[in-house]
């Protein structure tokens, strides 16, 4: 059937593989940089540590231990950039701010990441309904085709079945944008969700390791 129904189909398939294909590549990045979550960034046999421009420099030497490249991970990127701050600047009033900042504009980035994934949701489903124009356009020129040239009962009823058989392939290009358009809105759904929650844990991460080890320092002074 589908290689009857002309290219619309095609272009629909096509959309479809490509936006799950996007998911899919997300849904991996996203499994990598969860498994940030369970690092350790902190001194374990400390836990009184308090965190101070000094001992900032332990805590990154730690970082890089524990990853490659801090900056290939959302969480640890972060980390190190209020680290550094905290270091090179000696001030601990900026690093809430520069964690703000840096929260602001990983959310910014996720959120823009789906604009693709919501233009193709838009795109399937409209390319369903030129598909079901396009069907109806040749049933019902076909079906002109029919008056003009059936001069018998049997001849007519035999070419109205292929007419109202174009009409039904018409109708199932519409029903195939329909039907992808919903799964992939659903399953871009349940990776928003995810990822937002993800960026939550990294607030809470962060508000519980950095900015918590430097209001026990404002505390004590």
């Amino acid at each position: 059937m589908l290689t009857q129904r002309g290219v619309v189909p095609y272009c629909i398939v096509f959309l479809s593989c490509w936006s799950l294909m996007i998911l899919l590549i997300k849904y991996s990045k996203f499994k990598l940089q969860n498994r940030a979550l369970s690092l350790h960034i902190l001194p374990t046999d400390d836990p009184g540590f308090i965190l101070t421009p000094t001992s900032a420099k332990r805590v990154m030497e730690k970082l890089y231990r524990s990853v490659d490249d801090p900056r290939h991970f959302l969480l640890t990127r972060r980390v190190y950039v209020a680290l550094a701050n905290l270091r090179n600047m000696g001030d601990i009033g900026d690093v809430d701010k520069v964690l703000g900042t840096q929260a602001d504009n990983d959310e910014a980035i996720v959120d823009s990441s789906y604009t693709i994934l919501k233009g193709f949701v838009w795109a399937i489903p409209v390319l369903g309904f030129i598909g079901t124009v396009l069907g109806l356009s040749v049933a019902l020129g076909s079906f002109g085709d029919v008056l003009s040239n059936a001069e018998e009962m049997g001849e007519l009823k035999t070419a109205l079945q292929s007419v109202t058989g174009g009409l039904s392939t018409a109708f199932e290009t519409t029903l195939e944008g329909l039907v992808s358009a919903l799964c992939i809105q659903m399953l871009m759904t349940g990776m928003q969700r995810k990822e937002e929650q993800f960026l939550d844990d990294c607030r809470d991460y962060c508000q519980k390791n950095i900015v918590g080890r430097l209001r026990l320092i404002n505390n004590e002074l």
